[in-house]
């Protein structure tokens, strides 16, 4: 079965510990930065957030919805073995064309707070 429990329990951890090591990573250059009296303009440009405020929360939003919808679309077809195949390809696709209206609503967005 594709949605094996197995797969998302290594799935988790291994995204886990990517997401662990890379906050580390972070961390230790930010305060060798601080240390070393390097914070000029350039530095802080890489650590200070450059999106709209809110830019994020409408992001997960639009993906959770998409994704919740292709899954609700994927159960509509007859029971078979290959629901699960199509509930996943389904969610990946939708979750995929969620970003990319993302990323035009956020150049949007952009282009109108520069404006102001």
């Amino acid at each position: 079965m594709l949605f094996s429990s197995d797969v998302f329990i290594v799935g988790i951890i291994f995204g886990s510990i990517l997401m662990f090591v890379k906050l580390i990573a972070d961390t230790n250059i930010k305060n060798k930065l601080i240390e070393k009296g390097m914070l000029d303009e350039n530095v802080k440009y890489l650590y200070t957030g450059r999106q709209v405020p809110g830019a994020s929360s409408i992001k997960w939003g639009l993906v959770l919805i998409s994704v919740g919808l292709a899954y609700f679309v994927a159960f509509l077809f007859p029971d078979n073995e290959i629901r699960w195949q199509i509930a996943f390809g389904l969610m990946i696709l939708c979750g995929g064309i969620a970003l990319i209206a993302f990323y035009f609503i956020a150049k949007k967005m952009e282009e109108n707070n520069r404006q102001e």
